[in-house]
């Protein structure tokens, strides 16, 4: 591929040319960016805001997704940033346990959970990119239409607009959208979402400062009524996530904040007064509409959609970095092949989607599986599933969950033999 600086212009009718233009600097947007770019093909990567000023979903990373920003070489550069190590999930019904998933039975070095703070992952991975050539960054950009002669014809780029609302043309054989679960590109291409309401709960989630109240593990608290998920995160804080039935919380949001704070206080009595002292309004509660989705088409003529804006998830078991970043590193390969041809076409981009459908597919059924026994309602039925899946984590066959859980079922790894000649450092 090419790697001379791209063209570049500045007004009305600005221009990029580029080989792939990748839409979205989420993890999965930035890994497959740079993984490309090792492999001397052009990328110009259009992202909304500016330094990530925007809010973030999911910080968990999962051993596979960690073992791919090891391969990229960035794992320890943005641990070293500040991360929580986490050694497993944890179900508790009044403070006894009920199911205890120890990850300290893989093997090492990815034997833990790591919450990581996304804008930690996200500087690094940006920051090796632009050490690339042929990286083009259009900060402050939002994608405003697909370039495409007719609707049945190939994508051959994107028009954007930047913080000036000044449209810029950016020509590419390949459109990426990776803009996460309401994606503009998946929108703008006419592909249904999708959507599958599976889920009987939504998760209201907010963070309080924590220091000497770390727990090592993901925990999830059940009660009678609903189940709040706490975890640790840098630096000296506890994320929770509190769930409601699904469309609840306007309801819950018309009683105030007080009432909240209470009714949390007795969820959680061991960090009441964490929440009576830090949720002071609700502004600080934020509310995640929890759904599925499989997106109708995943590629077409010069457009693939990755991650979040191909496959929804919901929050348990910690899933959506661990998938999208598992899909870059799938989709990776077939791009380079298909450029290297000519032809980034749906049938050359057709082994990407056939590869990893399956896996985000199995991901959705397991997650259904495992909220109707986390969030179900407590009582002796409740407890005999879970002590149930106590006694089956014990077991060779529970570790062999775990490790399904921990790697996915299609633990896709990075073509690194597609690189230059590169030296990068791995270590944990």
């Amino acid at each position: 591929m090419i790697q001379e600086p791209p063209t570049t212009g500045t007004g009305t009718g600005a221009g990029v040319d580029t080989d792939v233009c990748v839409i979205g600097a989420g993890p999965a947007g930035l890994a497959l960016t740079l993984m490309l770019l090792r492999s001397g093909v052009r990328v110009t990567l259009v992202e909304r805001s500016t330094a990530f000023r925007r809010d973030f979903h999911g910080e968990i990373l999962q051993p596979g997704g960690q073992r791919i920003l090891d391969e990229l070489g960035v794992l320890a550069r943005a641990t070293a940033r500040g991360a929580a190590r986490l050694s497993g999930f944890q179900v508790l019904e009044r403070e006894r346990v009920l199911l205890d998933v120890d990850y300290g039975r893989l093997r090492g070095p990815y034997d833990h959970l790591l919450a990581l703070p996304q804008p930690h992952l996200l500087e690094e991975l940006l920051a090796a990119c632009r050490e690339l050539p042929g990286f083009t960054l259009l900060e402050g950009h939002r994608i405003a239409a697909l370039r495409q002669k007719r609707p049945d014809r190939p994508c051959t780029g994107a028009v954007v607009n930047g913080p000036d609302r000044v449209p810029v043309t950016v020509r590419a054989q390949v459109v990426v959208g990776a803009d996460g679960r309401f994606s503009k590109t998946r929108a703008l291409a006419g592909i249904d979402a999708g959507r599958l309401d599976s889920f009987a709960h939504d998760v209201v989630g907010f963070s309080v400062h924590a220091p000497g109240r770390s727990t090592g593990r993901v925990r999830v608290h059940r009660g009678p009524g609903s189940a709040v998920l706490v975890h640790d995160t840098h630096p000296d804080r506890l994320r929770i996530g509190w769930t409601l039935p699904h469309g609840g919380w306007r309801g819950v949001a018309r009683r105030g904040v007080e009432d909240i704070r209470r009714e949390l206080a007795e969820a959680l009595p061991q960090y009441a007064d964490l929440v009576h002292g830090q949720i002071t309004s609700m502004a600080d509660l934020t509310l995640l509409d929890v759904f599925a989705s499989h997106a109708g088409e995943w590629v077409r003529d010069g457009l693939v959609l990755l991650g979040d804006s191909a496959h929804t998830h919901g929050p348990i078991g910690a899933q959506g970095i661990n998938l999208a970043l598992q899909d870059a590193a799938a989709l990776h390969p077939v791009l380079v092949s298909a450029l290297a041809d000519g032809e980034p076409t749906a049938r050359r981009l057709a082994p990407y989607r056939d590869r990893r459908a399956p896996a985000a597919a199995a991901v959705h059924r397991m997650q259904v599986v495992q909220a109707r026994s986390l969030f179900g309602g407590a009582g002796p039925a409740a407890f005999l599933r879970a002590r149930a899946a106590a006694v089956v984590t014990r077991t060779p066959i529970g570790t062999k969950i775990t490790r399904e859980v921990a790697h996915g079922q299609d633990p896709a790894g990075v073509r690194t033999d597609l690189f230059p000649v590169l030296h990068v450092n791995r270590s944990l």
